[in-house]
């Protein structure tokens, strides 16, 4: 048996610890609920319609040169009025984070209080002055036709009446009942249908962000996307299936570059090398999906309902699978070529 003096210093570590997750989950609820009571404050029709707000999610410190190039980009696009920086990595010291080339002066860093995923989704009412959002990675980016196709698509979904239109994104997957084992598979986009788009690049309405993060009814389902460290992105799909009766629009326009798709070259990465290995868009194998799996049916059986919905087409021409462009052999090609 160990010594009482090992054991009293495993406590104190014990308690130290269990002190800082109380901590940061304090932290977490008194975001949100400043965030949301912003929220409630905002005057939705001041919001521009005519223009994007961009938040990028960052937390690997290897990716920083990678992001701070993917800011600039979005910075420059004539649609974007604002890129804002979430930063979710707590540890990162603000001289690594601020310093060196620095972004640029259209894009604004903001800490989060945690890892969370869920801040992705937090209402930012003092930084997003627009009526709809691009939710997007830090190891994708698309070429400016791109952006401004999905930009456009979202507009046109846009209903006469109040109310969120569906999401827009460019990498679609899917879920179906696996009878055989009593739950909810995620897979890709099944022959001709598909369900969900994903946080890679999403365009949104802004009042999705309030309604994601500030209904008590979403809590327990936010609790999981903690827990699992995943399926924010799955989550937010079912918030706006639920919001607009309709399922995600797929859209395909020019090019839209994944540096985290692992079908990269790794030699093709070149001086930003590694973003396959780290970040938000890692590939987790199969228990990625397993996982994913798993978290479209804990939200099914909390909200008591299964709000996903199918859609069945595109708005430009299908190329069979995802439209991220990775390197190969020196050149840039679709990622499933």
């Amino acid at each position: 048996m160990p010594p009482r003096s090992y054991q009293l210093l495993l406590f104190l570590v014990i308690l130290e610890l269990t002190s800082v997750a109380v901590a940061a989950s304090g932290e977490d609820e008194d975001e949100e609920q400043a965030a949301c009571a912003a929220a409630n404050r905002t005057d939705a029709a001041r919001l521009r319609a005519d223009r994007l707000t961009v938040i990028l999610t960052g937390y690997s410190e290897r990716r920083l040169p990678l992001l701070r190039a993917i800011a600039g980009a979005y910075a420059a696009h004539p649609l974007v009025l604002a890129v804002v920086v979430l930063w979710c990595n707590p540890s990162t010291p603000d001289r690594l984070l601020l310093g060196g080339a620095g972004f640029p002066p259209r894009a604004a860093v903001r800490r989060a209080a945690s890892a969370s995923l869920n801040s992705r989704f937090l209402p930012r009412p003092s930084d997003v002055r627009t009526a709809a959002v691009a939710v997007a990675d830090d190891d994708v980016l698309p070429d400016a036709a791109a952006l401004s196709f999905a930009f456009f698509a979202w507009q046109q979904h846009q209903r006469p009446v109040p109310g969120p239109g569906p999401l827009v994104g460019f990498f679609a997957r899917s879920h179906h009942l696996d009878l055989t084992r009593g739950r909810w598979a995620y897979t890709a986009p099944q022959p001709g249908r598909y369900s969900m788009v994903l946080t890679k690049l999403m365009v949104l309405g802004t009042d999705l962000l309030r309604a994601y993060s500030c209904s008590p009814e979403l809590a327990a389902a936010r609790a999981v996307v903690d827990r699992e460290r995943n399926c924010e992105d799955i989550l937010m799909n079912f918030v706006a299936a639920e919001a607009s009766g309709a399922g995600p629009v797929l859209v395909e326009a020019g090019g839209v570059r994944d540096w985290g798709d692992p079908r990269n070259d790794a030699a093709g990465e070149g001086p930003r090398g590694g973003a396959r290995d780290v970040g938000l868009s890692a590939t987790g194998g199969l228990g990625h999906w397993e996982t994913r799996g798993r978290c479209i049916t804990e939200f099914h059986r909390l909200l008591g309902r299964m709000p996903l919905r199918y859609s069945y087409g595109k708005l430009v021409q299908a190329t069979g699978g995802d439209q991220g462009l990775c390197s190969k052999g020196g050149r840039l090609v679709h990622c499933d070529q």
